[in-house]
C-alpha cells in the first residue's frame, strides 16, 4: 500500500496510486486515485481564526475604547479651558509665571498620554489640540513665560481650540 502524503495549504493536489486486488489471488493492480484538495492561504487561515476570536474580544475592546473616549473628552475639555484662561491672563498679573508653568506640566502630561493612543491620532480635536499646544509651548520656552502671546498666534490658537472643541462635541 501507499505511503500517506503530508499536504500542506499550499501544496498541489496529488495522484495518489493505491493497489487494489481484484481476486483473492496475490496479483494487485495499481488503481489512480486523483483528488483535488482545495488550497487555503494564510489569507484564507488568518480571516477564519479572526471569524472565531472576533466576538470573544470584542466585548472588552469596546468596553476600554469607550472609557479611554470618556477620559480623552474629558481631559481634553480640561485642557482646553486651561489654554484659553492661560494665554489670556494679562502680562501684568502676579501669577503668571505660576500658571504658564501648571499649563506646560499639564500640557506635557496630556500629549504624552495621549500620543501613543492609536484610536486618538487621527482625530481632528487631537490633530488641533496638539497644534495650539504645541504653538503655546513653544513660545513660552522661547520668550519665558511671562512673554505675552503675540496677537496673530494667539487669534491662531484660540481658533484651534474652537475647531477642536467643536470636533469634540461632534466625536471626532
Amino acid at each position: 500500500m501507499a505511503s500517506p502524503t503530508l499536504l500542506t495549504p499550499t501544496s498541489q493536489p496529488k495522484s495518489l496510486t493505491l493497489l487494489r486486488s481484484k481476486s483473492s489471488t496475490t496479483t494487485t493492480t495499481p488503481t489512480t486515485i486523483t483528488t483535488t484538495i482545495p488550497q487555503t492561504g494564510r489569507r484564507e487561515i488568518v480571516a477564519l481564526v479572526a471569524g472565531i476570536l472576533s466576538p470573544a474580544l470584542l466585548i472588552p475592546v469596546s468596553l476600554a475604547q469607550a472609557t479611554l473616549d470618556e477620559e480623552y473628552v474629558k481631559e481634553t475639555e480640561e485642557m482646553i479651558n486651561k489654554v484659553r484662561t492661560t494665554i489670556n491672563i494679562e502680562k501684568n498679573d502676579p501669577n503668571v509665571a505660576a500658571a504658564v508653568s501648571e499649563l506646560r506640566e499639564a500640557s506635557n502630561s496630556w500629549v504624552a498620554k495621549y500620543r501613543r493612543e492609536k484610536a486618538l491620532l487621527g482625530r481632528a480635536s487631537f490633530r488641533d489640540i496638539y497644534s495650539a499646544l504645541n504653538a503655546v509651548s513653544g513660545h513660552y520656552i522661547s520668550f519665558g513665560p511671562t512673554a505675552p502671546i503675540p496677537a496673530k498666534r494667539k487669534a491662531r490658537i484660540l481658533e484651534e481650540m474652537d475647531t477642536a472643541e467643536k470636533a469634540l462635541l461632534r466625536g471626532r
